[in-house]
């Protein structure tokens, strides 16, 4: 016996789940994405990576600009699917995750009900946390609050990347998806309602917008650090050189210490260090000057000289 599942993504990271499940003896009656969007020069019509792995693999695709929209209400109905499965899409309104008899499963970025809300990763690094996961729950009224089905816990390494935890999580949350859904065949799990009060604190994890990502120079050497890592590669952090946008994507503590004003910056032969605001020193790995590319810092230091200039 399998069940019939309809898989609702966008980006890469749903790719990974949606071909587990493809791939596993479950039965992927059809997919829903995003429109496909204009992009690169000749802004080309572009799909979505979840639309191109289903047309590669011969899967039924609807891509409604509405949710609501009745023609696309009438040919999900129509899949007859057992189970919806969600990993980074958008809302659903209650006509739709209420369609099928098993309901609506979700993959969240986090170990709720910790992180609610759209980067759960990148507030995990931000935040200096050495231990995230994901889990899989039933999509009901509110964002995130839906009952617990599974959860995976998924360390996070001292210098570890956002980055770095999101191709994990892609992997092993796609793991965590394929056994909710075998367990949900076998009739074995039972949502567990999210208790609000059993934690101490309840950390969230909001958009993150261009404003959220500048570095504040005047807070510890962890505190940078960890900040710099979180949004490392995207949406990535920046600070001000001259009143131009300085990006900065990967930095490592030092045992440095300095009598310099926070953002200062020490430029050496092959390095950059920045004083932060606890008399330390973070050392710059890889960064991206205004109307430039990308690139490691003992490359960026051939070609300019920050010695004593300051960021703001």
């Amino acid at each position: 016996m399998s069940l019939k599942v309809v898989f609702m993504g966008t980006p890469d990271f749903a790719v990974e789940t949606l071909r587990v499940l493809n791939e596993s003896h479950h039965d992927v009656v059809g997919v829903v994405t995003v429109a496909d969007k204009p992009a690169g020069r000749g802004r080309k019509l572009k799909p979505s990576p979840v639309k191109q792995y289903a047309v590669d693999n011969n899967l039924p695709v609807l891509q409604p600009l509405k949710l609501r929209d009745d023609e696309f209400l009438a040919e999900l109905k129509a899949w007859e699917a057992d189970v919806f499965v969600v990993v980074a899409f958008r809302m659903l309104p209650t006509v739709v995750w209420k369609m099928p008899a098993i309901g609506t499963l979700n993959l969240h970025g986090s170990l709720l009900p910790q992180y609610r809300g759209a980067a759960p990763i990148h507030w995990a690094v931000i935040n200096g946390e050495t231990m995230t996961g994901c889990t899989t729950f039933m999509i009901d009224e509110e964002i995130d609050t839906g009952g617990i089905l599974m959860k995976h816990e998924i360390a996070i390494a001292e210098d570890a990347t956002t980055g770095v935890v999101h191709d994990q999580m892609m992997i092993e949350g796609a793991q965590l998806v394929l056994k909710t859904v075998d367990k949900l065949e076998a009739g074995d799990l039972t949502p567990i309602p999210q208790d609000a009060n059993a934690e101490t604190e309840l950390k969230k994890a909001p958009k993150i917008f261009k404003d959220d990502c500048k570095i504040d120079w005047n807070q510890d050497l962890l505190t940078v650090h960890n900040f710099i890592r979180g949004l490392s590669p995207f949406p990535g952090a920046w600070t001000s050189l001259n009143d131009e946008t300085f990006k900065i994507y990967l930095g490592k503590k030092t045992t440095n210490q300095t009598q310099a004003e926070p953002g200062h910056i020490r430029q050496s032969e092959k390095q950059l260090f920045v004083a932060t605001g606890d008399g330390h020193e973070i050392e710059l790995l890889m960064v991206q000057a205004a109307g430039k590319k990308r690139m490691e810092t003992s490359s960026f230091v051939l070609g300019n000289d920050l010695n004593d200039q300051r960021f703001g």
